[in-house]
C-alpha cells in the first residue's frame, strides 16, 4: 500500500523538559539528512509529533529507513483522503484488508482537529465501522486490544486514516549527547560500539588508521563502508583516515618485540585524543571487551590510557564476544566486518604481545621513537570524507570482494 504520509512519535524526548524542543529538532535534522536522496518528501517536526509528508515519493524504502533512526519510539503510516465520508471508507476498508487474517478484530479511534466537519467522532465510528463490517468478510468489532486499530483523524487539510504502528530504535536522536571520536578498525567490535554511543545521542567523527602497503585499499574501503552503514541511525559521519605506516615501522624497528602493541596503541590513542580535541569532541569511544585480548587487559588499558587526560569511553567493557557478534548481526555489520582484510592493528602483531604491560616499562620504550616527530607527519596527512547515508564505497572492488564471499 502507497502511503501518504507518515506521523512519527518521540520516544525518550518527553522526559527532557526544557531541552525537548532542542531534541526535537535534532530529530528532524536527523530524519531529513537519513531521508536525504528522496527528492519530494517534506520533513517537519513539531511539539508533540514529526510528520513526513511523502509527496509521492516510495514509503515501504521510507519506512525502512526510519526503522533505524535514534529518538523514534514509533511511528503509523497514514493516508491522507479529502473530507468526504464516502472516500474514506472506501480507503479504510482497504487498509483493513491488506493486515486482516481470519478471526481478526478491530476499533475504530477518531480525532476531530477540523470542528467544523459535519459529523462528530461517534458519528464517523459508526459509519465506518458499519461499512467495514459489511465488507470485511469474518472481522468482529472489538473495543479492548483489538487487532487492527485504525485511527482516522478529521484535521484541516485532509482526513487521515492509520492502521498499523511500527516500533522505532528508540534510544536518543545522534546529535543531543555531544561530540566525540570513534577508533574504526575493520572488525567487529568497534562498528557495534559506534552503535551503542550513537544511541545515547552522541554525534561520533569516525578515525580510521591505515598503513599501506601493509594494508590495502580494500581495507580502506570496507572501513568506510561500516561507516556508511552506521549513517542510517542518525545522518552524516566524518571519516577520518590517519595514516600510521612509518608509525608502525618505527615502532618495529626499535621497540623490543614485547611491547610493540602497546606502544603502537598509544600511539594510536595519543593520534585519537589530538583529532578530539581540535574538532572540540569531548570523547573517545574504543571497542575494547575486557580480557578478550592482549591489549585489553586492565593493565593495558591502564598502560595506553596513561597517554591522555580525554575521556576514553568502552561501551562494550563487559560484554563477551557472543553477545558483540549478536548485535553486528542485527545491524548489518558482521558479514563485512569478517572479510578478511588486513587492518593495522593486525599487521605488525607480535607472537607474544605483553599482557600486562608494566607502566614505567612502557615509559621507557616509547622514548626511543620520535612521538612529536612521527605524530606531527601524521597528522599532516590526515585525510576526511563526509559520509551520507545510501554512500557505497566496495562497488569499485567488487570482483575482490565476490572472491571472498
Amino acid at each position: 500500500m502507497q502511503y501518504t504520509e507518515i506521523m512519527v512519535r518521540y520516544g525518550e524526548l518527553s522526559t527532557k523538559g526544557k531541552n525537548r524542543k532542542d531534541f526535537i529538532k535534532q530529530l528532524g535534522k536527523n530524519v531529513d539528512r537519513v531521508l536525504h536522496d528522496f527528492e519530494n518528501l517534506k520533513v517537519s517536526a513539531k511539539r508533540d509529533r514529526l510528520h513526513v509528508t511523502l509527496n509521492g515519493d516510495d514509503s515501504d524504502k521510507v519506512i525502512e529507513r526510519l526503522k533505524d533512526v535514534f529518538g523514534i519510539e514509533n511511528f503509523s503510516p497514514s493516508i491522507k483522503v479529502e473530507k468526504d465520508i464516502d472516500k474514506v471508507k472506501e480507503t479504510a476498508v482497504e487498509m483493513v484488508k491488506a493486515q486482516f487474517k481470519d478471526g481478526m478484530t478491530f476499533k475504530i479511534d477518531t480525532r476531530r482537529q477540523d470542528k467544523h466537519f459535519p459529523m462528530d467522532t461517534h458519528d464517523i465510528n459508526d459509519a465506518l465501522g458499519g461499512y467495514i463490517l459489511s465488507n470485511v468478510d469474518g472481522i468482529k468489532v472489538q473495543m479492548k486490544n483489538p487487532d487492527i486499530k485504525l485511527r482516522v483523524e478529521v484535521r484541516m487539510n485532509g482526513i487521515f486514516l492509520s492502521s498499523e504502528t511500527i516500533d522505532g530504535a528508540g534510544g536518543l536522536p545522534v546529535g543531543t549527547g555531544g561530540r566525540a571520536t570513534m577508533m574504526l578498525s575493520g572488525g567487529i567490535d568497534s562498528p557495534v560500539a559506534a552503535y551503542m554511543g550513537m544511541k545515547r545521542g552522541v554525534k561520533l567523527d569516525m578515525v580510521h588508521f591505515y598503513s599501506p602497503p601493509y594494508t590495502s585499499e580494500q581495507a580502506l574501503a570496507k572501513a568506510k563502508e561500516l561507516a556508511a552503514k552506521l549513517t542510517r541511525f542518525g545522518g552524516n559521519i566524518q571519516f577520518i583516515q590517519v595514516p600510521f605506516t612509518e608509525i608502525q615501522e618505527e615502532i618495529k624497528e626499535k621497540v623490543p618485540e614485547g611491547y610493540l602493541m602497546t606502544i603502537q596503541r598509544r600511539m594510536m590513542l595519543r593520534l585519537a585524543a589530538k583529532l578530539t580535541l581540535d574538532r572540540h569532541c569531548k570523547g573517545v569511544f574504543t571497542g575494547e571487551s575486557l580480557g578478550q585480548v592482549a591489549s585489553q587487559t586492565l593493565e593495558s588499558m591502564m598502560a595506553i590510557n596513561d597517554v591522555t587526560t580525554v575521556p576514553v569511553l568502552k561501551p562494550l567493557l563487559s560484554m563477551d564476544k557472543t553477545e558483540i557478534i549478536k548485535i553486528a548481526e542485527r545491524i548489518d555489520t558482521y558479514d563485512l566486518s569478517i572479510m578478511p582484510f588486513e587492518d593495522c592493528c593486525t599487521v605488525f602483531t607480535p607472537p607474544a604481545p605483553k599482557t600486562k604491560p608494566d607502566l614505567e616499562k612502557t615509559r621507557a620504550c616509547e622514548k626511543l621513537i620520535d612521538v612529536e616527530g612521527l605524530m606531527q607527519r601524521s597528522l599532516d596527512k590526515v585525510k576526511i570524507i563526509d559520509i551520507k547515508p545510501g554512500e557505497e564505497f566496495l562497488n569499485a572492488q567488487e570482483d575482490v570482494f565476490a572472491e571472498l564471499l
